[in-house]
């Protein structure tokens, strides 16, 4: 187990620079996922952890090691990829101890190290099976062996659920995790999917073409989005983002959309920058409540979607289409008109020009 920091990492190829001066500290035995749509150069980061990418400039160091010009093999680092990388004609023992095989360690601590790591993956019974013999989650298991069974100072996944059905990925992750927490080796987790990220990690690092928008704890990030790309990405569904302006009179404000729906809000608006916002509000707080509420508005809606535990109406507010997440059952019709309202302590603001955050 090591810590892992990267200061000012850059990479080019050519001319065209794709990561810009990331800087992160990982901390001994901490569990931090790399998040961000595809392109954002979040897997080529982690490439560039393991040695398989050369770096441009900056410094990545593992514990008091700069490791910048070591090979692969010499970083101490044990990696799991997207595709399982299973040799299928070797059983699921020769698989999982090849990599100590090549380092040419005695056959007695082989058998030692895969048995032992068989025990943990509760892969033990199926020791003696090729990879064809496996589902896709057996597989996955196997691969995650291979790494542990090196003892390494880093674990790299790179997207390693993308490859299963629904009902699997979720409970992969909570193996992952709970195999994570037993182990306490310091991990780098990649995925486009910012629910694995969120239920996973003890950091989330939030990456937008080569560049980290913002680094926090799961829920930090999903309450206090540091601008509106944050806040947009992180949650399912999305935050609900309304461009337009606070408009006041008498004391009382309002949130007038550019398509001139008018929204009551409270008196927590950001003093400046009242006349080209955006407001965010998450989908589960917006309310459905009774016609004539007092600080409500009314909304037709375009689409429902129940989901069991909850159900989603898509209603429209001036030219926005906004989510709203509702608990209660009800019946309601595409094109009806239903009364919501915010829940004022929850909402957010940004300056429409920069998408920062206004406090």
């Amino acid at each position: 187990m090591a810590k892992l920091n990267l200061n000012n990492v850059r990479k080019s190829y050519g001319k065209v620079p794709v990561i810009h001066g990331v800087s992160i500290d990982i901390e001994d035995g901490e569990f931090v996922t790399l998040v961000g749509p595809s392109g954002c150069g979040k897997s080529t980061l982690l490439r560039m952890i393991a040695g398989l990418e050369p770096i441009t400039g900056g410094e990545i160091s593992i514990g008091d090691r700069i490791v910048n010009d070591l090979a692969p093999r010499d970083r101490d680092i044990a990696m799991v990829f997207q595709s399982y990388a299973l040799y299928p004609h070797k059983n699921v023992a020769d698989n999982m101890g090849y990599a100590l095989k090549l380092a040419k360690r005695p056959q007695q601590e082989i058998e030692r190290r895969v048995n032992e790591a068989a025990e943990v993956l509760d892969l033990t019974p199926l020791l003696g099976r090729k990879p064809a013999q496996l589902s896709g989650g057996q597989r996955q298991r196997v691969a995650m062996g291979r790494a542990i069974v090196r003892d390494p100072k880093v674990f790299l996944f790179d997207e390693p659920l993308s490859n299963l059905d629904a009902k699997l990925r979720v409970a992969m992750r909570a193996e992952i995790k709970e195999l994570q927490h037993r182990l306490k080796t310091t991990t780098v987790y990649v995925t486009h999917d910012q629910i694995e990220a969120m239920t996973m990690a003890d950091r989330i690092v939030v990456m937008r073409a080569g560049i980290v928008e913002q680094v926090g704890r799961p829920l930090e990030l999903y309450d206090s989005p540091s601008n509106v790309f944050v806040a947009s990405f992180m949650g399912s569904p999305a935050m609900n983002l309304i461009t337009g302006s606070v408009a006041e009179e008498a004391g009382k404000f309002e949130f007038v959309s550019e398509g001139g729906a008018r929204l009551p809000l409270d008196g927590s608006v950001p003093a400046k920058r009242r006349d080209k916002l955006v407001l965010g509000v998450r989908p589960e707080h917006i309310s459905l409540v009774d016609a004539g509420t007092v600080n409500s508005f009314t909304s037709k809606v375009v689409v429902t979607e129940p989901t069991g535990a909850e159900t989603l109406i898509s209603s429209r507010i001036g030219s926005t289409e906004i989510v709203v997440a509702v608990r209660d059952r009800f019946e309601v019709a595409m094109g009806d008109e239903a009364q919501f309202a915010f829940n004022f302590e929850r909402l957010h603001y940004f300056d429409a020009e920069n998408g920062q955050r206004l406090s």
